[in-house]
């Protein structure tokens, strides 16, 4: 059978949600109006709320409630290094695994000239702005290992070195405790290649 209206609406809808299908979506309706109508009111109340209050931080690109993050307005961090990422979930993981105490720039994305992302939609004029202060002396490339990663990490390596800015790029290769002989040869062949001196 066929959904149609309001419950139609509803599982189109949550098919926007990353690795949410049809079937799943479906379930998910399902559920939130059979079986759980106040979390359904939560959910609702707490996604408008954040649509209404959550923008983009005016210095690092990340999701915040205020004009400036509380990273970037914290007195306590490295205002001379600067860790370039590609989404919001990338400076949680670094700062929750690092001991990092720069600052980080979020890209929302990573080049991609076939799907329309160019260096507008990155904001890397903001970047450049940022470079362009004086205050970045190190810019440490934290992309992700993916073709277009390594391009967009390529492209902000030579914007830092055309503004005199020192640029870094995270290792990458065979994961702690990881064997060699379940590593994929391309990682195998880069973890090789940039091996380092001990």
């Amino acid at each position: 059978m066929k959904q149609t209206g309001a419950l139609a609406e509803l599982i189109v809808a949550l098919r926007c949600l990353p690795g949410v299908g049809p079937k799943s979506a479906q379930r998910m309706t399902l559920h939130l109006l059979q079986r759980n109508r106040d979390g359904a009111h939560r959910l609702c109340e707490a996604l408008r709320e954040a649509l209404e209050r959550i923008d983009l931080c005016s210095e690092c690109q990340i999701l915040t409630e205020g004009p400036v993050c509380a990273l970037c307005s914290s007195a306590n961090r490295d205002r001379s290094q600067l860790c370039i990422v590609e989404t919001p979930a990338d400076v949680y993981a670094l700062d929750e695994a690092t001991q990092y105490k720069g600052l980080f720039f979020v890209l929302n994305g990573r080049l991609s000239p076939l799907d329309g992302i160019g260096p507008q939609e990155l904001h890397l004029d903001c970047l450049e702005r940022r470079l362009q202060s004086g205050e970045v002396r190190e810019v440490i490339l934290a992309t992700n290992a993916t073709v277009e990663g390594e391009a967009t990490a390529h492209y902000i390596s030579e914007m830092a070195k055309h503004h005199g800015v020192r640029a870094s790029r995270i290792a990458h290769g065979v994961p702690f405790g990881g064997e060699l002989e379940y590593v994929d040869g391309t990682t195998l062949s880069h973890a090789f290649h940039e091996r380092n001196l001990l």
